[in-house]
């Protein structure tokens, strides 16, 4: 079988479930080294990180992916193992053969490919992995990474993420932007009691859904010509003892905007909380800031090569997208950089029998190697 096959069943047979590695990131990085790369394992708490790179001054472009994965959920109801990679109707199926080892394995292979056609690239060429892509917090994997390029003056100029993006084959849908993802976790207060004395309490249900319904209808902006309109959700709201004759001291409700560049965070959390206030709630309202909106913009060098490279290797022109929920892209995005993201099918990501086509398997090297070869193949020196 060919290289990135057997690299992604290498991978897939690692139980890298968040935020556990599980060595994939080693047999990577020394992989790359005998390619020639210079590779730099950075460690934050119980996160394992990869930053490998090839060449030396000039623009630099980034793959960037993740090797930890969720949790396969119950085995039994998988066809085949989680962890052992299987073939079935030109599938390979395994937890993360799709989101996103497969893309990962991809990256490598064409790395290696590039830097032996192209030993005096110009600029440089980097491949950035993480083990906490799928956590909740995000805490010490790329987004620490990006703490440790600002103090040492890293610039990273172009990115390729490899989160699956395509809808029914690849290059069909590309990403060039994401919606910032902001949450918050609400505790409204009232005054538990009996409830055939309503009068002696304060139901705190009651006294939230009239401003819930306002959340729920308000406008929060009009979108814009790259992103549809913010939205806001509740998903979970949560109250009560367990007994039916009483009336419970306090609810707590998990709120979340996906939101657009037509609004700024800061805005939202001081309308929520405005809205709040109006209706007389006692409240306590704990925000998290998962990412920012991001663009990048028609023009981009980035956006424009991969939409010809998905024009000439894939024969299609690609949509081209800003929705879907978050993806690393978010902490890259801020240092300047131009970020698109460009996978495999994503039809059956964090599902039972997740697979990857063994056709796209074998076609994302070459289409990372020619974002390679369009950016950065021209030597400086001839």
């Amino acid at each position: 079988m060919s290289d990135v096959f057997e690299l992604a069943c290498d991978l897939i047979r690692r139980r890298s479930v968040t935020p556990e590695d599980a060595g994939c990131l080693p047999l990577i990085g020394t992989r790359l080294e005998r390619a020639g790369f210079r590779a730099e394992h950075l460690r934050y708490g119980e996160v394992d990180n990869l930053w490998a790179t090839h060449g030396a001054t000039g623009p630099t472009l980034m793959f960037l992916g993740h090797t930890d994965v969720v949790p396969s959920g119950p085995e039994a109801s998988w066809h085949s193992p989680p962890f052992e990679p299987t073939i079935r109707d030109g599938r390979l199926y395994g937890r993360g053969a799709a989101d996103m080892k497969g893309a990962v394995a991809a990256m490598v292979v064409a790395l290696e490919q590039f830097v032996a056609a192209h030993p005096g690239h110009r600029g440089r060429v980097g491949l950035l992995l993480t083990s906490d892509e799928e956590g909740p917090t995000n805490l010490d994997g790329v987004r620490k990474v990006v703490e440790h390029f600002r103090a040492t003056g890293e610039r990273i100029d172009w990115c390729v993420v490899g989160e699956p993006s395509a809808k029914q084959r690849l290059g069909d849908l590309i990403r060039v932007g994401r919606r910032g993802s902001l949450s918050g976790t609400l505790r409204v207060r009232g005054v538990q009691g009996h409830v055939a004395y309503p009068e002696k309490a304060l139901n705190p249900i009651h006294a939230f859904a009239p401003a819930l319904a306002e959340l729920a209808t308000e406008r929060w902006d009009e979108g814009n010509g790259d992103f549809p309109p913010t939205s806001f959700q509740v998903p979970n709201l949560n109250a009560g003892t367990g007994a039916n004759n009483v009336i419970p001291g306090e609810l707590t409700a998990l709120i979340n905007f996906r939101y657009c560049t037509a609004s700024r965070a800061e805005d939202l959390r001081a309308r929520t909380e405005a809205i709040l206030h109006r209706h007389g709630l006692d409240f306590v309202l704990d925000w998290n800031l998962s990412g920012e909106p991001f663009l990048t913009p028609p023009g981009g060098v980035l956006r424009e090569t991969v939409v010809a490279v998905c024009r000439d290797l894939c024969g299609i022109d690609p949509e081209q997208s800003t929705g879907g929920g978050t993806s690393d892209g978010r902490f890259i995005a801020p240092m300047g950089t131009e970020v698109v993201e460009i996978g495999p099918v994503n039809a059956t990501i964090h599902k039972v029998d997740e697979c990857v086509a063994l056709e796209e398997l074998e076609q994302l090297p070459a289409l990372y190697e020619a974002i390679c070869e369009r950016l950065l193949g021209r030597s400086d020196r001839g």
